[in-house]
């Protein structure tokens, strides 16, 4: 479908004069969707972020792992300091919930331990913080129904887990059920999905290929954009505001290596993970949040978009 979201009249009224609300989340993590131990992104990719958010007057989430947070204390300061907000991300980027894709050597964490373990995430982004998180991203997006009673348990207000091309059951924010996360229920916790491509023909088992990331870089913002208008115009047909929550991590903005070698081993990421990392992923970065502005976006924290449900 080859209509623009911003050529459309909504047929919902706007918080503010706006269309739709829009989730920035950077996962803090270390390098190459944590494939590394190094933290080159959030040293040289993070303050490249908070300058172009504030010359854009945008505010974003940061979701810190304990450890991320706990290695690079300056760095959560200046990104508190700037006005956005501080969120969690784990402990040390291991997977909390349900896998929704194979991978390798990665056993989630047992059901039995997740509140311990977030737990203490939380202690950690709050020693180098000062202040408790109330937003949560689990890594890979592997959230789950054990995780968000955890999360409600240590009093955190939004949870941006849930993956839209794996489970398409909620388009919007919504309060979860307590025995499936998926679904609505009556918990204080407000559930944020990650938005997908709806529309498209998948032909991966997992559905991955719906999932948005990183195409803003290894396409251009032009092609995110698109997907965001076939998103839009689905929502908005039932009668829905649009809330597009989006992934990024701070290692997409500083030039990534191809290989990584660790002792009798080597780290060698599909081509796509680091293609176009730092300037032009900038560059297309600064075009999406343009575009995303040309069509009515309302920018909100994960806590702030959460306080509209």
């Amino acid at each position: 479908m080859n209509i623009r979201l911003n050529n459309l009249q909504s047929s919902i009224v706007g918080r503010a004069g706006t269309r739709f609300d829009v989730v920035l989340g950077f996962d803090m993590a270390t390098d190459i969707e944590a494939y590394t131990s190094t933290y080159e992104g959030i040293r040289a990719g993070t303050p490249k972020l908070i300058g172009l958010l504030r010359a854009e007057n945008v505010r974003a989430t940061f979701f810190w792992t304990g450890h991320a947070a706990a290695s690079n204390p300056e760095m959560v300061r200046r990104v508190r300091e700037a006005g956005h907000e501080t969120g969690c991300h784990g402990l040390f980027h291991e997977n909390l919930g349900d896998a929704v894709y194979p991978l390798a050597n990665s056993h989630p964490v047992l059901p039995s331990e997740v509140e311990g373990r977030v737990a203490e995430a939380t202690r950690a982004v709050k020693r180098i913080a000062g202040l408790k998180p109330v937003s949560f991203r689990a890594p890979r997006l592997w959230g789950g129904t054990h995780l968000v009673n955890a999360l409600e348990k240590l009093g955190y207000v939004s949870d941006a887990s849930l993956p839209l091309y794996a489970h398409r059951s909620q388009l919007v924010p919504y309060h979860p059920a307590s025995k499936d996360w998926t679904r609505k229920g009556g918990m204080r916790i407000v559930e944020i999905p990650n938005f997908c491509d709806l529309a498209m023909k998948s032909v991966d088992p997992c559905q991955r290929d719906r999932d948005p990331w990183p195409i803003y870089r290894t396409k251009s913002a032009r092609a995110l954009l698109d997907k965001v208008d076939s998103f839009g115009i689905h929502v908005e047909s039932l009668k829905l505001r649009p809330v597009l929550c989006f992934r990024f991590h701070p290692w997409e903005f500083h030039k990534m290596p191809g290989e990584v070698a660790y002792g009798d081993a080597r780290v060698r990421p599909a081509p796509f993970v680091v293609k176009n990392c730092g300037d032009r992923a900038l560059e297309q970065f600064a075009a999406l949040i343009k575009g995303l502005k040309e069509r009515g976006a309302r920018f909100a924290t994960a806590q702030d978009a959460a306080a509209d449900y």
